[in-house]
């Protein structure tokens, strides 16, 4: 008789253990089952948290190289220790990812440590050992997706994962893809001394945030050095003894060029991880990208068998992960567990930060939904003037009729923290006068919301 679980994960990652956690909580024999050596699943290992702990401490150096003297902070003969750099990351990840198996042990959770399988419904085997589970829950994350043409060898030509690990900064780097992950590592390595150019097939950055926001984080991130080339494709590419070349076109068709570089990062995006997982032998439906279908409480196609995360349709976000694990548990556990779609914030971790939340101005247009604008640049705040961070603004964008915000935008300091007031106030169904009411500290970035809000009524006081 195999050993007997009411819910069963498959996947360590962000929305896995998150869901293993709140099930356990809640009462029931909860296990999951992980491969890696370390909990946390991409985001915590190879992913989010060593990328923010790059960002951070790239951030450090460029400020001491460049920034200090502003202050009057005089630094002579700063120098990049990047061993002691990369060993500071792995110091983050390691004591991350220890918190996490902390927090098993704490909630009684089992580890099954493996490649889990889905035997059919109720049965998992995990490395040729049979499991039963009355619930079943699918978190087995992404993975990067490979460009034709260009074949990754991890140290010339690298995903993510290998931009993590570089043991030396790069004299060219040339990263294809203009989203998230491209830009932050972009980030890191043009602060590092790399030459950076990204190459993106569309017209625009971040695709799905606010066009206005976008061209204002080219222009920013243009200032900082970092070059671009939209609407452009990249076609091969060739290693060779003095680096990689590029064969790169116009997107809508032209003459083709050649572009060299030492290191070449792919970052075209992510796919959901399903493979090798007997999802379709047990009978579990996917759609055309390969995703988990589900219903709208993250049921698959097989009774018992429920799927969360990157591996089902939406944004690939940890947190929108962890929300689904959270809602997930509870339903199992015969609660009401709920996820609120249009207040999932998304952040680039660049700095400036990028921060949305809810619809953009397309989005709102393409429905027929009448709105207004507030902005409110950063120019015009005290407290970035005193941190001598003005790139950026808020942007605002509420109801025409009833003043309901719908959307948030800000490319600024700490917009990643700022955009949380935002997913607070649109979760409770704020309108804009409801924050431009509230009374915020000063001086902070924050009163830059504040602005912003007034603005949709033409009332902004500081501007």
């Amino acid at each position: 008789m195999p050993d007997s679980y009411d819910v069963i994960v498959i996947g360590g990652g962000p929305g896995g253990y998150v869901c293993a956690i709140r099930a356990a909580q809640l009462g029931l024999r909860t296990a999951c089952v992980e491969k890696r050596a370390t909990l946390g699943g991409t985001c915590l290992n190879i992913g989010c948290i060593p990328s923010k702990a790059l960002l951070q401490s790239s951030e450090n150096f460029e400020e001491a190289s460049h920034s200090f003297a502003d202050h009057g902070v005089m630094v002579e003969g700063v120098k990049l220790d990047l061993a002691r750099m990369m060993a500071r990351k792995d110091e983050v990840v390691s004591a991350n990812v220890k918190g996490v198996e902390f927090l098993f042990k704490k909630n009684k959770v089992d580890w099954l440590k493996g490649s889990g399988h889905v035997a059919g419904p109720g049965q998992v085997d995990v490395d040729g050992t049979r499991y039963a589970a009355k619930h079943i829950v699918i978190a087995t994350g992404s993975e990067s997706i490979a460009l034709p043409g260009v074949e990754l060898d991890e140290s010339a030509i690298v995903s993510s994962t290998g931009a993590l690990e570089l043991d030396q900064v790069p004299e060219r780097l040339v990263v294809i893809g203009g989203g998230y992950i491209g830009l932050e590592l972009g980030s890191v390595w043009k602060r590092l001394g790399a030459e950076v150019t990204v190459v993106e097939y569309l017209d625009r950055l971040v695709p799905g945030m606010d066009a206005e926001i976008a061209k204002t984080f080219e222009r920013v991130l243009g200032k900082q050095g970092i070059k671009f080339r939209l609407s452009t494709k990249v076609t091969g590419a060739v290693r060779g003894n003095d680096g990689v070349t590029l064969t790169v076109e116009p997107a809508k068709g032209g003459e083709a060029e050649q572009v060299k570089a030492d290191v070449v990062l792919v970052a075209i995006g992510r796919r959901a991880h399903t493979g090798e997982l007997g999802l379709e032998e047990a009978g579990v439906a996917l759609d055309d990208r390969g995703r988990v279908q589900v219903d709208a409480h993250y049921a698959t196609s097989v009774p018992g068998i429920y799927a969360i995360g990157d591996v089902i349709a939406g944004p690939m976000l940890a947190h929108k992960a962890e929300e689904e694990g959270v809602a997930l548990a509870e339903r199992i556990a015969g609660q009401a567990g709920h996820v609120n779609y249009d207040v999932i914030p998304g952040v680039v971790y660049t700095w400036p930060e990028v921060a949305s939340i809810g619809r953009t101005e397309d989005d709102l247009k393409k429905q027929g939904i009448s709105y207004k604008v507030g902005k409110f640049p950063f120019t015009a705040n005290g407290r970035a003037r005193a941190m001598g961070s003005t790139d950026g603004f808020v942007k605002l964008l509420a109801d025409t009729d009833t003043d309901r915000l719908l959307g948030a935008h800000i490319i600024g300091p700490d917009a990643g923290t700022l955009i949380a007031e935002l997913a607070t106030a649109m979760e409770f169904g704020a309108s804009s006068e409801d924050v431009a009411r509230t009374c915020h500290a000063h001086p902070s970035l924050s009163e830059a919301v504040k602005e912003a809000a007034l603005a949709v009524d033409g009332r902004a006081l500081h501007i």
